[in-house]
């Protein structure tokens, strides 16, 4: 092999240095490649508790490893010579357009894992042109999140209380405040077992004591913004400090019945999907009481260990309500070849939860924006090497389930 000197001609094209971005949040975003990634930025950034709560399940966590689990089981079937420049990622749901098949699920606690908290989320929602859902264990009103972004699309997420007539208010203020998609989450009777926050304490606002101090202490951004904002509260509910557990079983209604969603039903106006179902049963039970779809969810694995996977049971519940009925998927996703898994599977919509508090804590909206950012063109690369143009396009002659993972 002959050598030659190197040509300073040669060295000087190659030779293309950045200037160092004084923007440190945007530039550690940039590095991030999917959102595993920023989980780990996450993870440095945020206290334990805070995080844990995000990342963490009912007892042993059994579902939502088994979520992975399935999706990492789905194979998705390229086609050739079916190829699109750009595909459209656009689609309908709940009566309204939506630019990407995705949208923001309801969290609570979201101002714990960064001061932005629901703020910073309506608002990236809003950009990507999705929609974002709001808890009833918000960490921001109504009307907070409704000023933040008047111009986003709003859906509310109710857990119906004991005290009906307070539950009725808050149906009312939604309406007033543009929400118009209500989500009643029916797996909640009780709150789930999630060891991990009673093994940090977990409690809104969170206490300090020489624990929660040190761990804080070397994630100085968190702690700033913490000790500079508003006092956390569940701006829905009341202002005292408690844990979770108690909150739920004291104020949520564990008695809740059909006979209940046919009243709420009946006080709210706009479009009403069914949160929690995972079984055929359930499903026309549902639709029967007046839900104008469903969003079939274990909860992320929050709830009941050991209950269905979201993915696998999709295939029963469309089965038992057909195509004119709506159906939203939960649970797991972390990918857009989970969103491409879970549409062609039979659902209409995905909502994310984890991988969005995932990007807020790693830094707040431009964190959230980052993964809307991230799914999105996952979505668009899987949906051109699929030969799919549209989300229509999507079926279930697009994925098999690998030998085994059955």
């Amino acid at each position: 092999m002959k050598r030659r000197l190197p040509q300073i001609s040669e060295l000087r094209s190659l030779m293309k240095f950045e200037a160092p971005s004084l923007d440190r949040r945007a530039a550690r975003l940039a590095k991030a490649a999917d959102v595993w990634d920023l989980r780990a930025i996450a993870k440095r950034r945020t206290p334990t508790p805070a995080f844990d709560y995000v990342d963490g399940a009912a007892q042993r966590e059994l579902t939502t490893r088994r979520a992975r689990e399935v999706f990492d089981s789905v194979e998705l079937i390229p086609r050739i010579l079916h190829g699109t420049a750009e595909p459209d990622l656009s689609t309908a749901i709940a009566g309204e357009a939506s630019a990407l098949p995705f949208g923001i699920a309801p969290t609570g606690f979201t101002r714990f894992m960064h001061a932005e908290g629901e703020t910073g989320a309506v608002r990236a929602a809003a950009a990507a042109g999705i929609p974002f859902s709001l808890s009833t264990m918000g960490t921001r009103s109504l009307e907070e999140v409704a000023a933040a972004a008047p111009e986003s699309r709003r859906w509310f997420q109710l857990y119906l209380w004991k005290d009906r007539e307070k539950s009725r208010a808050l149906l009312q203020r939604a309406a007033a405040a543009g929400y118009d998609t209500l989500l009643v989450t029916v797996d909640t009777p009780v709150a789930g077992q999630r060891l991990r926050d009673v093994r940090n304490g977990m409690v809104i606002p969170p206490k300090l004591n020489f624990k929660t101090v040190l761990d804080a202490s070397y994630r100085p951004e968190w702690w700033f913004n913490f000790l500079t904002t508003d006092s956390l509260k569940f701006a829905s509910l009341s202002n005292s400090a408690t844990d979770l557990p108690t909150l739920i079983n004291s104020m949520f209604d564990p008695t809740l019945s059909f006979a209940d969603l046919e009243w709420i039903r009946s006080i709210w106006d706009g479009q009403l999907f069914v949160k929690g179902v995972l079984t055929a049963q359930d499903a026309r039970k549902s639709i029967d009481a007046g839900a104008d779809g469903l969003v079939v969810s274990n909860h992320g694995g929050r709830q009941l260990d050991r209950a269905p996977v979201s993915f696998e049971a999709l295939a029963e519940v469309r089965a038992e309500v057909g195509d004119q009925v709506e159906l939203i998927m939960d649970s797991g996703i972390m990918s857009g070849a989970d969103i491409v898994a879970a549409l062609c599977a039979g659902a209409d919509f995905v909502l994310i939860g984890r991988a969005y508090l995932y990007g807020l804590m790693a830094g707040g909206e431009q964190g959230v924006e980052r993964v809307i950012e991230l799914l999105a063109e996952e979505i668009r690369v899987n949906m051109q090497l699929m030969g799919a143009a549209t989300i229509a396009d999507l079926g279930p002659e697009l994925i098999r389930r690998r030998p085994g993972g059955e």
